[in-house]
């Protein structure tokens, strides 16, 4: 543990050459008595650091001093190997720690200006924010992320118990994993069932077992393939084309909704626009009824049925109770 502290220390030292004592034991989380002993140590082990009082003092490494620190072990650079995760993530993942070894071991290889120079430009890091995580609380999930990849490692088959999204209750069945996705905030385990492609979100997995056989994965594929393949899917244009009318202020929650469903929106006029909506099938019209009162779907005769239809049905139940 203290060989590890030690080398934080250093690593902190080295991305700015003299740091306060009291940043350095919150940042280390330890006493400042616990800062000053390290300090003592590193300095009796011939490193050039020192504690220096007065009002600007505090820990000083002294310039031209670098560890050789640029070497990361195996789970930093997993860790910087999925750098799309945001910091839940990656903690889900129990790859936090990892990640911030190995961010300070970047941040130490970085020349630090002169002393009375004028600091050059922000890194990116100081600009990009990365956050992956739903604007709203997502479903917790029923099983341990970490645990779920560690046993991807192992390229079995998996008996898992999933609930279907219509469905009240979970089933078993047999799957053979490529590994997990994160998309907007949510977990999905890729697998092959049946032979075909499929996305399992996390959130409705009950449980699951690793099998003593190994995957029957599909000649070629690996989960970077599959994934496009089954993201394609979900995006593709569709066999039905909705016309619709909409308000124009609605353009905008319009294109965050339906994404690359719409496929030609007209000039508004009198405040309103005309859209082409593709979809799969007619009944998902049902996806509009968000919009309330700020849509109405012209053509085709089927599709305006149905969102009648679906219209009644809501006012039917919606009556005032007396």
């Amino acid at each position: 543990m203290k060989a590890s502290r030690l080398l934080s220390l250093l690593l902190l030292l080295q991305a700015r050459q003299r740091v306060p004592t009291s940043e350095l034991a919150e940042r280390l989380e330890v006493s400042r008595r616990t800062v000053l002993r390290d300090v003592e140590a590193l300095s009796a082990a011939g490193v050039p650091v020192y504690a220096e009082r007065g009002r600007h003092g505090g820990i000083v490494l002294l310039p031209g001093a670098r560890l050789n620190a640029s070497h990361l072990e195996p789970a930093e650079m997993e860790a910087l190997s999925v750098a799309g995760l945001d910091a839940h993530q990656r903690d889900q993942l129990g790859l936090a720690a990892a990640h911030e070894t190995a961010t300070r071991k970047i941040a130490a290889r970085r020349a630090a200006p002169p002393s009375g120079t004028v600091p050059g430009p922000p890194g990116l890091a100081d600009l990009i924010v990365v956050d992956n995580t739903a604007w709203l609380a997502a479903p917790a999930a029923q099983v341990d992320i970490a645990d779920l990849a560690l046993d991807l490692r192992r390229r079995s088959r998996l008996e898992i118990r999933y609930r279907r999204s219509a469905e009240s209750q979970a089933t078993a069945r047999v799957i053979d994993p490529y590994g997990l996705a994160s998309k907007s905030g949510r977990w999905y385990l890729v697998a092959d069932s049946h032979g075909a492609c499929r996305l399992f979100a996390i959130e409705r997995l009950e449980s699951y077992r690793s099998l003593a056989e190994p995957a029957r994965l599909r000649a070629g594929q690996r989960l970077g393939t599959v994934w496009a393949a089954l993201k394609e899917q979900v995006e593709e244009a569709g066999e039905v084309t909705i016309t619709a009318r909409l308000r124009e202020g609605q353009l905008d929650r319009a294109r965050r909704i339906l994404g690359t469903r719409i496929h030609g929106i007209a000039p508004p006029e009198n405040g309103w626009c005309q859209l082409t909506i593709r979809y799969p099938e007619p009944e998902s019209v049902r996806q509009l009824l968000q919009f309330a009162d700020h849509i109405e779907v012209l053509a085709p005769p089927e599709a305006r049925e149905r969102v009648r239809e679906l219209a009644t049905d809501l006012a039917a139940r919606h009556r005032c109770m007396t």
